[in-house]
């Protein structure tokens, strides 16, 4: 991996200000490493956000919203493991994409 997209790959890993920082960089200077890591965090953060909003939807319903609050809980930490992962192979220069999700979210936001 290159040194100007894999900075921008480590960097798109930082909150959603890095990521929004990493995409107007990468809108520029196109770098197929970077974009690649836009990808995959787009879609963590989509997925995490997604968590989130189900969880709250449920949490008011007895019994089910205690329920749906644990599974959410267990899914978001299965959300920070998989930026882990893709922040360890970003900084490691490798383009894997993350496990069981990666490659949908290369396929679904390819525009990018």
């Amino acid at each position: 991996m290159q040194e100007p997209g894999k900075t921008r790959a480590i960097v798109a890993h930082l909150t959603l200000i890095g990521w929004i920082i990493a995409l107007v960089q990468n809108g520029s200077d196109k770098n197929e490493d970077a974009s690649f890591y836009i990808r995959q965090m787009l879609g963590l953060f989509i997925l995490g956000i997604g968590i989130q909003i189900v969880s709250m939807i449920f949490a008011f319903v007895p019994f089910l919203g205690i329920l749906i609050y644990f599974i959410a809980m267990f899914a978001m930490l299965g959300v920070v493991g998989l930026w882990v992962y893709s922040l360890v192979s970003a900084i490691n220069g490798k383009k894997e994409p993350t496990p069981f999700i990666g490659g949908h979210f290369q396929k679904w936001f390819s525009g990018m």
